[in-house]
């Protein structure tokens, strides 16, 4: 092969490879983010169903991404690195005041902090508390700061220890490495029966704005499909069966200022950041 023919054919898988290059980074990529409320291996498996369903409606790529915790999580969201965040209603709050997201959906089932202990132990009401290890998510997870506004009602003011994920809360409390932990109702119901029935709830607070769907501003022209997708998904057999594997009763829209109230919580989480 002349010296020649051996450039010709160099430029050209050069220019294969260059094309394949650009194709790839301007190829677009929905990205459907979730607030780290357990493992990143659960919440792949969890929203796999609704992700397949965004991607047939939209007809490009979607990708469900999380963080590492909920300060991370915040911080990405209003970087605007998410076409759709779903996070707990504080969150869900900032990112609406904060960086435009638009309020699409929650769930229907009731969203609560809870405390938990072990099924034996001597813990008996917050001021048992005083002075023991207990477990919260990041800083601003809602259900930490709600446990640490009723850790304070109550007089106890140690700071918590974090954790990355709800399953670790229960482990760690189960192992005695702390004599509580603070999670949400529908996480403790995610755990195995096994571990349920090892464990009570110290506490359960009142309804909170749970997990919301918020839209980013940028894809306010794929509203429209968006719901559709969401209400199809919630009328499909792997919508349901989403919904009684992780008792969410389904999708429901939101409540009038039921994101106002949680203006107290958004603020301390824009503290942290």
């Amino acid at each position: 092969m002349t010296k020649s023919k051996h450039a010709r054919r160099f430029f050209l898988i050069a220019a294969l490879l260059l094309s394949n290059l650009v194709q790839a980074q301007t190829t677009p990529v929905f990205r459907l983010g979730i607030a780290p409320h357990t493992s990143a291996r659960i919440i792949l498996e969890m929203y796999q169903p609704l992700r397949q369903k965004l991607e047939k409606e939209l007809g490009i790529p979607v990708e469900v991404v999380t963080a590492s915790d909920f300060t991370e999580f915040a911080k990405r969201m209003l970087r605007q690195e998410y076409d759709i965040a779903v996070t707990t209603g504080h969150q869900a709050r900032l990112s609406q005041t904060d960086a435009g997201y638009i309020p699409l959906l929650t769930y229907s089932a009731d969203f609560r902090a809870v405390a938990l202990v072990p099924d034996g132990s001597s813990i008996k009401s917050a001021k048992d508390l005083k002075g023991k290890p207990v477990l919260g998510l990041s800083p601003s997870s809602l259900v930490t700061l709600w446990g640490q506004h009723w850790l304070k009602q109550n007089g106890i003011t140690e700071p918590l220890r974090y954790v990355s994920a709800s399953d670790s809360v229960a482990r760690l409390v189960l192992t005695g490495d702390a004599v509580a932990g603070f999670t949400s109702l529908a996480n403790y119901q995610s755990l195995t029966r096994d571990v349920q029935s090892k464990m009570r709830f110290l506490v359960i607070s009142e309804p909170l704005a749970g997990r919301v769907y918020m839209l980013n501003k940028r894809q306010s022209a794929n509203k429209e499909k968006i719901d559709v997708a969401l209400t199809e998904f919630a009328d499909s057999s792997e919508g349901k069966a989403y919904f009684q594997k992780y008792k969410l009763d389904g999708y429901r829209k939101l409540k009038p200022k039921e994101l106002e109230a949680m203006d107290p919580y958004a603020s301390e989480v824009r503290k942290t950041l």
